[in-house]
């Protein structure tokens, strides 16, 4: 059986709780065709995290509860936030670039609740203003979705690919395409951290004495007891300390 790692469990959590609270304190207008729902920017989240796929279904199950379409709105409605989070979880598999898949991604959360909620109330409620819903709806989901959620989940990607980062990546297709560090010469896979875009083996104090020579290795070693001499730095030290004696 897959074990999930605590920081995804606690995340799922999070963001359920996100959903939930940011829709039940604003209930009064959360529901119907004009629906203020702040919490539809955490819809993208799939595009980053496959633990946010449950637990945006989750955190809408807990908000329609107290929804004035009863039962319709708890199935249906929850069902369809399940449906667009899946969607979007896949988006990074077809779309490589991260602006384009933003804008695919947040495709399917707008338009599923622009249409299968209008139509829920067309069937079931009698609500004959399919149009006028489905327009309403789909502006306010726009607006959340892509002014409000889209700048966040840019902001995140870019901390989501950082070592030991708190936003780190879950979604293996948004994995696949984060960029490796270069190979080593070696043929090995560099893992080193970079700081200030240079290469920390520039500035380990240590120096090839095949790449450089001498006086160049000399300019470029770092100041520091630790460091490693140059090969034929210290080869030159012993013959001028050999001629002395």
């Amino acid at each position: 059986m897959k074990k999930f790692p605590v920081k995804a469990v606690c995340r799922a959590g999070i963001i359920a709780a996100m959903y939930a609270t940011l829709t039940l304190t604003l209930s009064q207008f959360a529901y119907g065709p004009i629906q203020l729902r702040p919490a539809e920017a955490l819809t993208l989240l799939p595009l980053l995290y496959a633990e946010s796929v449950p637990a945006l279904f989750v955190g809408c199950l807990i908000a329609n509860l107290l929804s004035p379409y009863g039962v319709w709105d708890i199935v249906i409605g929850s069902a369809v936030t399940l449906a667009a989070a899946v969607f979007t979880y896949f988006t990074p598999k077809f779309v490589k670039k991260p602006i384009l898949r933003v804008v695919i991604g947040g495709i399917f959360p707008v338009v599923l609740n622009a249409l299968i909620l209008p139509l829920m109330w067309l069937l079931v409620m009698g609500d004959a203003g399919f149009w006028l819903n489905l327009l309403s709806l789909g502006g306010t989901q726009l607006i959340f979705v892509y002014a409000l959620g889209a700048p966040l989940i840019l902001l995140m990607s870019r901390y989501a690919v950082r070592p030991r980062s708190p936003f780190s990546l879950t979604n293996r297709y948004a994995l696949s395409t984060v960029k490796r560090s270069p190979a080593t010469p070696d043929g090995n896979e560099s893992t080193a951290d970079t700081v200030d875009g240079t290469d920390s083996a520039a500035s380990s104090g240590t120096c090839d004495g095949d790449a450089l020579s001498s006086d160049a290795c000399a300019d470029n070693v770092i100041d520091s007891d630790d460091a490693a001499p140059c090969p034929d730095a210290k080869a030159n030290k012993e013959g001028d300390d050999s001629a002395r004696h």
